[in-house]
């Protein structure tokens, strides 16, 4: 499957029609993201039941912000509307691999159910 390019028209509605979404924050300026574009883009092929989603950081300057990304690439996944994971860097294909393994594998009532607690906690 081809990536997705997420603007802030159409961010909440991609996030909230698919239950597992990735995506990569970059820039084309950015040296680390050009080398992690091939990485993310085989993924995608492995993993054609994902959606696999780009933010340009710099067309999308907002939506950069309103996650307050500071470094670039950030991965973010995100499974039932939740961001599960989000790390600056550009991963290794294993590293993503296993990434991608452990989010498949996380059980989402219990991280709903993790987050309420932790807001009631506040």
């Amino acid at each position: 499957m081809s990536t997705v390019e997420l603007t802030k028209e159409n961010f909440d509605q991609v996030v909230a029609d698919n239950e597992f979404v990735l995506i990569d924050f970059w820039a084309s300026w950015c040296g680390p993201c050009r080398q992690f574009a091939p990485v993310f883009e085989k993924a995608s092929e492995r993993h054609p039941d994902l959606v696999f989603a780009k933010v340009d950081t710099e067309a999308q300057q907002e939506l950069a912000a309103a996650f307050e990304i500071r470094s670039i690439p950030t991965l973010m996944i995100v499974r039932d509307k939740v961001a599960v994971f989000a790390q600056p860097g550009a991963l290794p294909e294993p590293v993503l691999e296993d990434v991608i393994g452990q989010a498949r594998g996380l059980d989402m009532d219990e991280v709903r159910k993790s987050i309420a607690e932790a807001q009631q906690a506040q």
